[in-house]
């Protein structure tokens, strides 16, 4: 998709928002604790590679990702830090991941073994490092057991071209106030690490929800992800033991400001008709740029004024009730805070009926993003 560069609609990326969201964290940490940020999905939608270095001038260590394609893509802008895939990928690829000094998850015996026979013929000579994800209750992927989990330990070590690195879980319900069933897996993984022959370099159970309200888990490790963009795992369910700092902000302005009689359809399927004269105008955005079709309804910033969504968004653009005549040119703001009012992305969240993570990575490679300290 190309990024449309030549309209106002932007989103604007403040760094330094980033690097202190991770500052904050890493001092509340044991010094022996390594924090890496996870950059997956382009950055939460920010933008992976300049995340990444708000990441590290804040105190990061290392990387976690999704896919390999987002390893090699920090590997190529010149990151040397460690760069763990969170998901499995496919064995045919375990000699690229080591050719990219690549940390890999294995969940499954069979995708270990082959894994493992590939590299037997590889030319390469350093090592694959491997970490082992066990399932204590996601249902995702990952062991099962201590049985299997010590299986793979001993044909990771009999190998010459790989090296157990880690073990790690993922808690299902760390951002909920309500934490029997977060203790349940942490008791099931501490059953798995009571019968490890030896503990590996990294062993991690911290996600942002964990490091916040768990005094970050299990480990020595923490993978920071959604709060080191300024938002809230659990949404508003429980406060945050620190101020953190939104980076994102989502802007437009007006295109077109026009006076309307009363009765006029605004929008396809004429799902508003103006109950009045009234001051109607376009922004540019829509649901192609991510701004879904059930925002109709919510509101926008203009000059500090809440201006309603009136009628249906449009794929490139939306229409706005205005109380007055704006200049085209006018300042809109969808996220972020615009003459004293704000919009956060959790009430956006609110009105789609899910969460800031998903709204944020919806917001598509069409609009463009610019870095801001």
């Amino acid at each position: 998709m190309v990024v449309a560069n030549y309209r106002p609609t932007k989103a604007i990326i403040h760094t330094k928002a980033i690097e202190e969201n991770v500052r904050n964290e890493r001092n509340r940490l044991p010094q022996e604790t390594e924090l890496f940020a996870v950059v997956k999905a382009n950055g939460y939608g920010h933008g992976a590679v300049e995340a990444a270095k708000a990441a590290v001038a804040g105190g990061a260590t290392g990387f976690c990702v999704a896919t390999l394609d987002e390893a090699i893509e920090l590997r190529e802008a010149g990151f040397i830090e460690p760069v763990l895939i969170l998901s499995i990928i496919d064995p045919s690829y375990s000699e690229l991941a080591l050719s990219h000094d690549l940390s890999v998850t294995v969940g499954t015996m069979e995708a270990l073994k082959i894994t493992l026979e590939l590299l037997s013929q590889s030319t390469l000579t350093n090592k694959l490092k491997i970490h082992l994800k066990v399932d204590t209750g996601m249902g995702r992927i990952g062991f099962r057991s201590s049985e299997e989990v010590n299986e793979a330990i001993q044909l990771i070590d009999r190998s010459k071209s790989s090296q157990w690195e880690g073990i790690f879980t993922h808690f299902s319900t760390a951002d909920q106030a309500e934490d029997s069933y977060w203790q349940q897996q942490e008791t099931r993984f501490i059953g798995i690490l009571e019968e490890l022959p030896y503990k590996p370099r990294f062993v991690h159970t911290s996600n942002s929800a964990t490091a916040l309200w768990h005094e970050a888990g299990i480990g020595n490790l923490v993978r920071y992800g959604v709060a080191m963009y300024g938002m809230n795992p659990s949404g508003n369910a429980l406060e945050a033991p620190y101020q953190l700092q939104p980076a994102l902000e989502l802007v437009s302005a007006l295109i077109q400001v026009k006076q309307v009689p009363k009765a006029e359809g605004i929008g396809y399927g004429k799902t508003y008709v103006t109950p009045e004269v009234e001051w109607i105008g376009t922004v540019p955005i829509g649901y192609a740029d991510g701004w879904l079709r059930k925002m109709q309804g919510f509101h926008l910033l203009v000059e500090g004024e809440r201006c309603e969504i009136v009628g249906r968004v449009c794929m490139d653009q939306l229409m706005i009730r205005l109380p007055r005549a704006y200049p085209v040119g006018t300042k809109v703001t969808l996220i972020g805070q615009n003459t004293g009012q704000e919009i956060h992305i959790q009430d956006v969240a609110n009105q789609l009926g899910t969460i800031h993570y998903e709204v944020a990575c919806t917001i598509s490679a069409r609009v463009p993003r610019i870095y801001e300290i």
